[in-house]
This record gives C-alpha cells, sequence and structure tokens, in this order.
C-alpha cells in the first residue's frame, strides 16, 4: 500500500478518538528539556513505533549551546500555617516552574511571592513558566488562588535534583527507495499541555506508524526533541545526516479548532512550501499562510543559515496565537478528536505529494496521441468529474517533457495533484509516458540506523 491510499482510507473517526486516548494518556506527565518525565513520554510512544532513545551527556557542546543539567521533580508543595497544601504539584505538574532548584523552607507571604507566577488578566489560569538556562525556583498557580492566600507563614518544599546526567531524545528512522530523507520534528518537553506540544508529538507518532507500513520513495525521519536544546544537539551531532534531508515539517499546535495554518521554511519557494500549499489550497477547509521569522519552534534552527533546509511548520493555531497557550486550558478539553485526525490528514496528503511528485517524459510527443482507441476517454466517461480528468491527461501529456514535475503541472493546471497523479498513473500503464530519472543525485548516504533502534 502507497501513502495514497494510507491517506484515502484511514478512518478519520476512530484515529481521531485513539490520537486523543494517547494525548490524554500524556498529559499528566512532569516533562521538561531532560530528566524522567521526557523517558516517561518516550517509552510510552514506543508501544506504536519502535523510537530510539538517544542520551547525550551534560556538558556537550552542541556549537555555541552546551547541554545543561538533567532536572527530576519528585514533589512540590506550598503549606500555610495550618498545614494544607494550597498549592500542590500532584494537582498540576503546571503549578511547578520548569527546572526549580530544590529548596526547603519557611517564609512570609511577602518573600513567597517573590517566587510566584500568575496571569492577571486571566485570573483562572495557570501560566507555565521555565528557567532552564539560570538557577532559580518557583511556583505559578491563578491569580485567584494567589489573591486567596492570607498574611503569614508558608512551607515551601521543592523536591527536586538539578546534576550532572543527560538529554534524552527519541529518534525513528524508516528507510525508502532513495537515501533523501522527510523529516518530521516535535518538541516532547512541555508539562501538562495539550495541544502545545502533545498535539505534535501524537500526530508524529501516528504518521510514523502509518508509514511504517507503506511503500516509500523517500526516507523519513522523525525526531521527538526537547525544543531548541534538543534541534540544536541533533543537527550538532548529525550534520551529514542533516544533508540528506529534502523536506521537512515541524509539528506542534494541531488539536484545536482553528484552521491549518503553514509557516514557509526560511527558503519560502521550497518544494515542501509548494506541496503544502498546494494540498491546503485543494483541500476544501480555510486555512492560512505566515511567511517565515526566525522565532517559533524548531524550524527555525533547521532553518538556520549554516543548514538552510527546507523545513516548514504546519500547525492549526500558531503559537502564541490562541488564548489558551501555555495555560492550563490548553488542557484535555481544548484538542479534539476530530481535528487531530484531520490534521494527521494533511500531513498525509503532503507526503503523498512529495512521494509521487516525480517528472514524466512523453512516448509520443509529436502532437497528442490518440485516447480513444486505448479506451482512456471510455474509461472515465459517464463520470461527473470526466471533464476535470480528462483535463488532467491532457495537461499531462503536453507537459511531459522531463522538465516539469507533476507539482509543476498541477500548480498550472490549477487541478489537485491527485487528479494529474492519476492521470499521470494511467498514461503510463498505457506506455505513453515514462518515468525520468532524479535530475539531481541523492545527497546523502543510507544511514546505518533504519528502524528505531
Amino acid at each position: 500500500m502507497d501513502i495514497r491510499d494510507i491517506a484515502r482510507e484511514f478512518d478519520a473517526a476512530s484515529t481521531g478518538e485513539a490520537m486523543h486516548r494517547l494525548v490524554a494518556e500524556l498529559y499528566p506527565i512532569c516533562r521538561s528539556i531532560t530528566g524522567e518525565g521526557f523517558r516517561e513520554t518516550l517509552r510510552a510512544l514506543r508501544r506504536f513505533v519502535d523510537i530510539g532513545i538517544r542520551e547525550v551527556p551534560t556538558g556537550t557542546k552542541a556549537f555555541d549551546w552546551t547541554v545543561p543539567k538533567e532536572w527530576n521533580i519528585r514533589d512540590a508543595w506550598i503549606k500555610d500555617a495550618s498545614g494544607r497544601r494550597v498549592v500542590d504539584f500532584r494537582d498540576s505538574s503546571l503549578h511547578i516552574m520548569s527546572y526549580s532548584t530544590p529548596v526547603h523552607a519557611t517564609m512570609t507571604l511577602a518573600e513567597l511571592k517573590e517566587h510566584l507566577h500568575t496571569i492577571p488578566e486571566k485570573p483562572d489560569l495557570i501560566p507555565y513558566r521555565t528557567s532552564y538556562y539560570r538557577e532559580n525556583w518557583g511556583f505559578c498557580l491563578s491569580q485567584n488562588a494567589l489573591a486567596g492566600l492570607a498574611d503569614g507563614l508558608y512551607e515551601v518544599c521543592i523536591d527536586s535534583t538539578l546534576a550532572d546526567g543527560s538529554l534524552t531524545y527519541g529518534e525513528y528512522y524508516l528507510p525508502g527507495e532513495m537515501p533523501d530523507e522527510v523529516l518530521v520534528s516535535c518538541h516532547a518537553c512541555h508539562p501538562s499541555m495539550c495541544n502545545d506540544n502533545l498535539s505534535g508529538v501524537v500526530l508524529a507518532t501516528f504518521a510514523a506508524k502509518l508509514l511504517t507500513g507503506a511503500a516509500r520513495r523517500y526516507s523519513y525521519r522523525f525526531l521527538f526533541i526537547p525544543g531548541a536544546i534538543g534541534s540544536i544537539t541533533w543537527l550538532s551531532l548529525n550534520e551529514e545526516k542533516a544533508a540528506g534531508i529534502k523536506h521537512g515539517l515541524v509539528a506542534a499546535c494541531v488539536g484545536d479548532g482553528g484552521p491549518m495554518t503553514y509557516k514557509k521554511s526560511r527558503r519560502g519557494d521550497a518544494e515542501i512550501d509548494r506541496a503544502v500549499l498546494h494540498v491546503l489550497k485543494h483541500r476544501g477547509a480555510p486555512y492560512a499562510v505566515r511567511e517565515f521569522s526566525p522565532y517559533g519552534y524548531d524550524e527555525r534552527q533547521y532553518c538556520s543559515p549554516g543548514f538552510n533546509l527546507p523545513v516548514g511548520s504546519l500547525t492549526r493555531t500558531p503559537h502564541g496565537a490562541f488564548p489558551e497557550y501555555h495555560t492550563s486550558a490548553d488542557n484535555l478539553e481544548f484538542v479534539r478528536g476530530p481535528f487531530l485526525a484531520d490534521a494527521l490528514g494533511a500531513y498525509l496528503d503532503v507526503f503523498h505529494v512529495l512521494e509521487a511528485n516525480r517528472r514524466y517524459r512523453s512516448l509520443n510527443p509529436m502532437c497528442e496521441p490518440q485516447l480513444g482507441r486505448r479506451g482512456l476517454y471510455s474509461a472515465i466517461g459517464g463520470r461527473t468529474d470526466s471533464p476535470a480528468q480528462e483535463m488532467a491527461l491532457l495537461w499531462v501529456l503536453n507537459q511531459a517533457d522531463g522538465e516539469h514535475t507533476l507539482l509543476d503541472i498541477a500548480e498550472r493546471a490549477g487541478l489537485p495533484f491527485d487528479a494529474i497523479d492519476g492521470a499521470a498513473r494511467l498514461l503510463r500503464a498505457h506506455e505513453l509516458i515514462e518515468e525520468c530519472a532524479p535530475v539531481e543525485p541523492a545527497a546523502a548516504l543510507h544511514g546505518a540506523d533504519a528502524g528505531g533502534a
């Protein structure tokens, strides 16, 4: 089965339900850019695909960065004078500022407030805060909860460790007919937020599972990494492999109800940019397009000038553009199974375009061949879409000069890629066109990392 068939036939309803169940399973885990929470998340994903788990020691240089100390947390709380936990890490992992150093002390409310974080304009919500690269500690709570704290003494405990260890990331590699790669990257380092990051993690996992059973022209590499430092570390350790990435997408924020949104690669006109925009144009649903900027998710690392990889970001509502972003409102009710499955379908459609986007040469270039005697007109006669199918045949025949790809033809004809691809398959079966060799030789070597081990 090829990716086109998978894109057409996967059950969106049941797949969406399964994706949401996995989000719900991962939701309580306290993840950060290092630590056991990240490893626990990857181990859960290994039930679906055989993700390889890599460890990079603290202190490893990664270009201008250094792999930080590993952070782990067991418990954290604030108790009032009666011994009641007024803020409890066990209720939500968002209550602790990520990478908080250990503390156990008694202090006044005024002293404590120096370490409390709220969102005054969203008084019911808990914010997400971090202190990765500057040692500090803190708690996050709603503004309403803060307003309910009376003057007095409070006992504060953060049972955490910050010590030499390692940075963990997951990698799943699927070899194809060619060594040239399609990259799918997602960040898996946020605690208890469903759209920003779990939706992308789950989409990448399900895409990897579906593609494992597909016939593949390209090789596919799936990265499950901590944001920023993860992609920087991977790139620093894998410059040769990075050279083989011909197309890439960063997956995040794909579970809300907003329209699909594409942020272009730094190149702006790479094949991945054209493929995504073509798919979105012909899906029959609203969509948005953003130009590249050096702010956002890990696309900014893949698109840094030293690499300039063709990597865009395909989301629904982009980061920072929905009010639930980086708050406790980014929860299980905010993301929905149908939205997750719809986004997965868009990714599969993009993969199909990349897989099938080839150049053909006409074997009957002197005027158009007689299609009727070959039964091609009868094969499409009587169908309501026959005019479009007929035009697809004629466009492919006319443009099959060894220079134009099927995506070139679809864009020029204003027809869906699937119609042009279907016409090419039909013409090839009747020996009216032949596939041309790729214009450029493959740039990367087949790695010895087939599968996820």
